[in-house]
């Protein structure tokens, strides 16, 4: 049977059967708020859960810290402020608060074309971020995700215009993949304590098919990032 996690589902969300618009600001948050859930599901620690549970760790929403002036990142989830109030949205487990530290920090990523003319950017962007997370001290867990798109073409939309890649001067997001990821892996996953890369067809046009390149192989490698996530969060933060 097919293992199922929330961030996943949600990523494929994003392109499966609607079409995607690669300027809107929240989606990378509306994938990253996911893992805090997958982390609390994968019921590998009793003490994260009991945590959970009683609102003692939430995520922000804002992906702010209270007092501490930083770059916001797309998932914030830490020590909720005493006596702050404590929300919990339909369909989460994780709460929703004002937090005064970042014990795991998480930055999403998505590249659907274009891909070397915006890695520069994206490198920075990345990095600058595992920084932010550190502005208040501790020792956060970082996480970096970036999706990476190999599909054979793909059209992209900017208001009531459609472009589509030709393979020549518009290069199709197969053609720039693999030196995508080369390029991230070399001089961006050092910036995180985990740092995956999810693997993606979509062409983005009519009926807007997605695919994981490798359904399995990307579940694992997420299962796999989680349990170290876990492991990491135990030793620095449930001593």
């Amino acid at each position: 049977m097919a293992l199922s996690y929330l961030l996943l589902d949600r990523f494929r969300a994003l392109f499966d059967g609607v079409l995607y618009r690669h300027r809107a600001s929240n989606l990378g948050d509306s994938v990253a708020w996911r893992l805090p859930e997958d982390l609390y599901m994968l019921n590998r620690s009793a003490r994260l859960k009991a945590l959970i549970d009683s609102g003692a760790r939430a995520i922000n929403r804002q992906n702010t810290l209270r007092g501490v002036k930083s770059r916001r990142g797309d998932a914030t989830f830490g020590e909720v402020v005493p006596h702050s109030p404590v929300t919990l949205a339909p369909g989460f487990v994780v709460k929703r608060a004002e937090i005064a530290t970042v014990e795991i920090g998480i930055e999403v990523k998505i590249l659907a074309k274009a891909m070397i003319k915006q890695i520069d950017r994206v490198i920075s962007d990345l990095t600058r971020q595992a920084e932010h997370f550190r502005t208040a001290g501790g020792e956060p867990i970082c996480v970096g995700i970036v999706g990476i798109n190999h599909a054979d073409r793909y059209v992209s939309y900017e208001r009531d215009k459609a472009w589509q890649t030709d393979g020549g001067k518009y290069k199709h997001p197969v053609q720039e993949a693999a030196e995508a990821e080369a390029r991230l892996t070399a001089r961006a996953a050092a910036a995180f304590d985990e740092f995956l890369v999810l693997s993606f067809r979509a062409r983005n046009e009519e009926p807007f098919v997605f695919e994981w390149v490798n359904e399995q192989a990307t579940q694992f490698d997420y299962a796999a990032a989680l349990t170290r996530i876990l492991r990491k969060y135990e030793a620095r933060f449930l001593r």
